[in-house]
C-alpha cells in the first residue's frame, strides 16, 4: 500500500472520430489530407490563408461536435463542400466535380446552375466584378 500523496489531472480527450470510407474501410481522421484536398480545390484562387484556416477549423469543430466515434466520409465531404462554397465558387465546383464524380457535362452544368440559383443577392455581381478586374484584354485578346 502506497502511503504517499499524489495528484492526478484529468483532461478531455479531443480525439477525432474515425472516417468510414465509401468502400467500408475505416481510417483515422487525417487533417493533412483534408487540408491538401481543400488547397487543391483552391489552387490559383484568390483566397486568403486565414480564411482557409478558418474553414478547416470549422470542419474540425463540426467533426468533433458529432460526438460520434465514426463519421462517414460522405458527410465530411459535404461539410468541405459547404465551406468551399463560402470561400470560392470555382473551388467549390472543382471539388464537387471530383467528389460527386459527375457522369456527364449535363450533371456538371446542373451543379453550376444550382450554385448560381443559390447565390445571395449581389454575390453574382461581386464575382463578375472580380473577373473584370483581373482582365486587361477584350474578348479577342486585345489590350
Amino acid at each position: 500500500v502506497c502511503r504517499e500523496r499524489f495528484t492526478t489531472f484529468e483532461t478531455a480527450e479531443l480525439a477525432f472520430p474515425r472516417i468510414i470510407k465509401r468502400d467500408g474501410r475505416r481510417e483515422p481522421f487525417n487533417e493533412e489530407k483534408l487540408l491538401a484536398g481543400i488547397q487543391r480545390a483552391l489552387e490559383k484562387r484568390p483566397v486568403q490563408t486565414e480564411r482557409i484556416d478558418q474553414a478547416l477549423l470549422n470542419i474540425k469543430r463540426r467533426l468533433r461536435a458529432t460526438g460520434e466515434r465514426e463519421v462517414a466520409s460522405r458527410r465530411l465531404g459535404d461539410w468541405v463542400m459547404e465551406q468551399l462554397r463560402l470561400l470560392d465558387e470555382v473551388a467549390y465546383v472543382r471539388f464537387a466535380s471530383v467528389y460527386r464524380s459527375f457522369e456527364d457535362v449535363r450533371a456538371f452544368l446542373e451543379e453550376i446552375e444550382r450554385l448560381e440559383r443559390d447565390l445571395p443577392p449581389g454575390e453574382r455581381e461581386r464575382q463578375l466584378e472580380l473577373l473584370d478586374s483581373g482582365q486587361d484584354t477584350d474578348a479577342k485578346g486585345r489590350e
